[in-house]
């Protein structure tokens, strides 16, 4: 018999129990769906981490003034709450012979108000007195207006940049909020610049309901003078520098406050190692989740070793009859096997068609991200399921003596 000739019997031999192939082949669809689904749903929860963790800033370190370093337990006296982060220490890692990896550094005193502009308010804006550089290193755009210059820092301007929340919360719409003079709290300001719009989907508090201010005037008005800042926003020279930035950074602030790095009293948070560290422990669970998936591909692999087990008994007849007339077991062999693969094609061709529709589905935000890799990878598993269950019951077709076989009621 040819291939053709297989698979013709093939179809003839399944489709006389539409049912119970049906059921087979949703055992080997279910699997092949599930798998897709699962990768696809892990590489989108992975990027979406990574692109919080981006939302930080570019090639950025950001150096908290609270909690610990990290790397040990405090023993010394010099690391108490009397440690800070000064200008001083702005002005050490701005230096190039001091820090040859960093290229800017951002001093960062926070703060929270309620802004208003005639009559229109807007609760819990996020004000951010800085530095220009902090709007690079944050990557944060001005659409319309100018930006911070270092004349506004030393001159300690009341002018602001806001955020697109802020600005549909205070104006009417086509309304200009250039030159504008907004309240933060008691303190007013006027709108120098709007930025651009930041995506929200992967952050957990809106970037866009936000004001920057000069961190000068911040002390004037908003969180009074102090010599002590929130934190710092250190950029380095590229991503293959961050980690030596963040040394240089370290070591500066451990002479100033006369310490160890291993004691210092801040937090300082490496956005290349957030990545590397989520993207590894994304990649951990996508495989487990993948591996349960696939475990359902097994299940329908021994549903079909079931089915064509009672598909060979309840053909024993036909067997002896064609091995009478002359079929090498090659060809009763082939017949079979061609059966249980056909299964595991359809099963495998639903699966995909399935599971690709299941990843245009979002999921607590997630958007899912198919790869051809899955796709190629679950379909290819699913026949070689078919081939490999399929062929212990077609071996045993094969192997039936005919006398035994036509003897069989």
């Amino acid at each position: 018999m040819t291939v053709l000739d297989d698979l013709r019997s093939a179809v003839r031999g399944l489709s006389t129990n539409k049912l119970r192939s049906a059921l087979t082949v949703l055992g080997i669809f279910i699997g092949v769906g599930a798998v897709i689904i699962v990768v696809a749903y892990g590489n989108g929860s992975s990027q979406a981490v990574q692109n919080r963790i981006k939302a930080l800033g570019t090639n950025t370190i950001t150096i908290l003034n609270r909690g610990r370093f990290g790397r040990g337990p405090a023993t010394g006296g010099t690391q108490s709450q009397s440690a800070t982060i000064t200008a001083q220490d702005v002005t050490a890692m701005s230096d190039p012979n001091q820090a040859p990896d960093i290229l800017s550094v951002s001093p960062v005193l926070s703060s929270s108000e309620t802004a208003s502009y005639t009559g229109a308010s807007d609760s819990g804006v996020s004000i951010t007195g800085t530095s220009p550089t902090y709007l690079t290193a944050e990557d944060y755009q001005v659409q319309a207006g100018t930006t911070l210059t270092g004349s506004d820092v030393a001159n300690h301007s009341q002018v602001v940049l806001i955020g697109q929340t802020v600005v549909s919360d205070l104006y009417q719409p086509g309304q200009n909020p250039i030159g504008t003079e907004v309240y933060f709290g008691a303190a007013r300001f006027t709108v120098a610049g709007v930025l651009a719009a930041k995506s929200s989907a992967t952050a957990a508090i809106d970037p866009n309901n936000v004001a920057i201010v000069p961190y000068t005037t911040a002390q004037d008005l908003l969180t009074g003078y102090t010599n002590n800042f929130t934190q710092l926003i250190v950029q380095a020279k590229s991503s293959n520098a961050v980690n030596a930035a963040e040394q240089e950074a370290a070591d500066i602030l451990a002479s100033a406050n006369q310490t160890s790095v291993a004691n210092l009293p801040f937090t300082i948070i490496n956005e290349q190692t957030l990545l590397s560290t989520s993207a590894s422990t994304s990649s951990t669970f996508t495989v487990l989740l993948t591996v349960i998936a696939a475990v359902s591909l097994l299940v329908g692999g021994i549903g079909i070793m079931n089915i064509m087990l009672v598909v060979v008994t309840e053909r024993t007849r036909e067997i002896g009859i064609r091995k009478a007339i002359g079929a090498p077991r090659r060809a009763i062999l082939g017949q079979f096997l061609t059966e249980a693969m056909l299964l595991s094609l359809i099963g495998g061709l639903v699966g995909v068609v399935v599971g690709l529709i299941g990843t245009h589905f979002k999921i607590n935000g997630v958007k899912p991200v198919p790869t051809a890799g899955s796709v190629i990878g679950a379909f290819a598993v699913a026949v070689a399921v078919g081939v490999f269950f399929g062929f212990y019951p077609a071996s045993r077709a094969a192997r039936l003596r005919p006398v035994d076989a036509l003897r069989y009621e």
